[in-house]
């Protein structure tokens, strides 16, 4: 199921306060920029009128100094789509969300590992960008696609702001994740013939998702194999996964437990793969909305928000590490996460 709304509606909102992310953990200062990418070779799958596919995608890397102006989260016509149902809410709220990454800071010498993150549907990919710092301050590039007209608001560097035209009730789920590894492998192919190409690792790339996103990583993964690992937030698989050899994490709410939705493409993971749910979650608790919610007067998840993130910016990390970097990366034993690895399994094979 597609979930078109981006946070929990509630009766009573209130001004924000304090809309900061969280300080990401690695030694490294973060630099950021944008790329508008153009696929001429395929018409957009929403836009009958749109004979090209645009993209935005937001790089995050490892640089080599905090040189530049802190980066802007939404631009204000973003922001007003994202509270539109939020009357008591400024509109312009999330313009003023303080991010770390510098704007066009230099890059860090050296190649680095490859992290493509798609966000949830009708999330901004902006909504990642707690993620994609933290695995910038790691080391790792970082590169967060937008998907046109599935995202409520894209403002392209013209000026124009596009809406969610996917945003329908019955929207067909696999419609939407051809569309997305469609995009994934169209920024693949472009990061590597352009500047970016010299600082890809193109033995060392991984896809990440929220919802739709993390669905479409095992997606893409099936049909790519540039991508070496996997992980979903949080995501349905539409349709089930029928084969995937290559490491894949699932990281989800407590309602996704071994015989649910998850079981059928679990089992068809036949390469390292791991279970955890986090207690205290829903389903935008482990995207920026985690920390954003409450400043906002929205009520969220019941797990403190910067807790929800350290403990998936941590299982993120650890997992990347390991097959990307060949690097054990400990993880404190967080009491509200439960691995489900061992009894999905043994559930596989009883059933």
């Amino acid at each position: 199921m597609i979930a078109l709304s981006l946070i929990v509606l509630a009766a009573h909102t209130a001004p924000a306060t304090d809309l900061a992310l969280p300080e990401p953990t690695g030694p490294r200062p973060v630099g950021t920029t944008s790329l508008h990418l153009v696929d001429s070779s395929r018409p957009d799958p929403w836009n009958p009128e749109a004979g090209e596919r645009e993209l935005m995608v937001t790089l995050w890397y490892p640089a080599r100094k905090a040189a530049g102006k802190r980066a802007s989260y939404l631009t204000p016509q973003e922001s007003a789509a994202v509270l539109k149902p939020y009357e008591n809410v400024p509109p312009d709220a999330l313009t003023k969300v303080r991010t770390h990454a510098r704007l066009d800071a230099p890059v860090r010498p050296g190649r680095l590992p490859l992290v493509v993150m798609s966000p949830g549907f009708s999330f901004p990919r902006a909504t990642l960008t707690s993620l994609g710092e933290d695995l910038a301050s790691r080391g790792y590039l970082v590169a967060a696609v937008e998907h046109t007209y599935e995202s409520v608001a894209t403002t392209f560097p013209d000026g124009r702001t596009t809406t969610c035209l996917a945003c329908v009730k019955g929207q067909d789920g696999t419609k939407v994740a051809a569309g997305r590894v469609a995009d994934v492998r169209f920024v693949l192919d472009e990061l590597a013939k352009g500047r970016w190409g010299k600082a890809i690792d193109r033995s060392r790339v991984a896809m990440v998702g929220h919802s739709m996103g993390g669905n479409s990583a095992a997606h893409a993964m099936a049909v790519d194999p540039r991508i070496k690992a996997g992980v979903n937030l949080d995501g349905t698989f539409q349709p089930d996964v029928e084969r995937l050899e290559r490491p894949f994490m699932l990281v989800g709410t407590p309602k996704h437990v071994p015989g649910g939705s998850w079981q059928t493409s679990w089992r068809n993971m036949t390469g390292p793969k791991r279970w955890i749910t986090v207690a205290g979650t829903d389903h935008a608790a482990f995207v920026d909305y985690a920390v954003l919610r409450a400043p906002l007067g929205i009520p969220g998840q019941e797990l403190d928000g910067t807790r929800a993130l350290r403990i998936t910016r941590a299982h993120l990390t650890a997992f990347l590490d390991r097959h990307l970097r060949g690097k054990n990366t400990p993880v404190e034993a967080y009491p509200e996460v439960t691995d489900h690895t061992r009894n999905a399994s043994a559930f596989s094979a009883a059933h």
